[in-house]
């Protein structure tokens, strides 16, 4: 068996649930790959792009999603993300503004806890802006 049992759930809905060839996400020593009989583990996922294959297939599913955990065992992975969304469905203006206010409210005088909430705010817009444009670069 090739392939493993991949689960990506969001906030708002199940992102995919399916088999999976091969699953490559952004871990917070860089970028990580899971295969089919993985070892067991859990861990975290950064804000960022992640890839995944369906079995067969030879075109990589592609999508932008914020920090989270991962737990794989058995042949199961599951992905637990606040938001998870395919870079064509982002909107790259709103993103633009959602960068812009990160941007001004990092330069404002803020508690602890309200500058790692502009900076997370931040890393999100800056990953769905490099999706966008990844896509675009791909569809030339």
């Amino acid at each position: 068996m090739n392939y493993f049992q991949l689960k990506i759930i969001a906030c708002d809905k199940v992102f995919f649930d399916g088999e999976c060839e091969s699953f490559v996400f952004p871990g917070y020593d860089g970028e990580m790959a899971i295969l089919a009989n993985h070892e067991p583990m859990t861990t975290t996922i950064e804000v960022g792009e992640i890839r995944f294959r369906k079995p067969g297939e030879t075109q990589w599913q592609r999508a932008i999603v914020s920090d989270g955990l991962i737990k794989v065992e058995h042949n199961l992975v599951n992905v637990l993300v606040y938001s998870a969304e395919k870079p064509e469905e982002i909107d790259k203006f709103r993103a633009q503004a959602a960068l812009e206010r990160a941007k001004e409210q990092l330069q404002q005088k803020q508690s602890l806890m309200e500058y790692h909430v502009s900076q997370a705010s931040m890393a999100r817009a800056m990953a769905r802006l490099r999706g966008v444009e990844q896509l675009k670069n791909l569809n030339l």
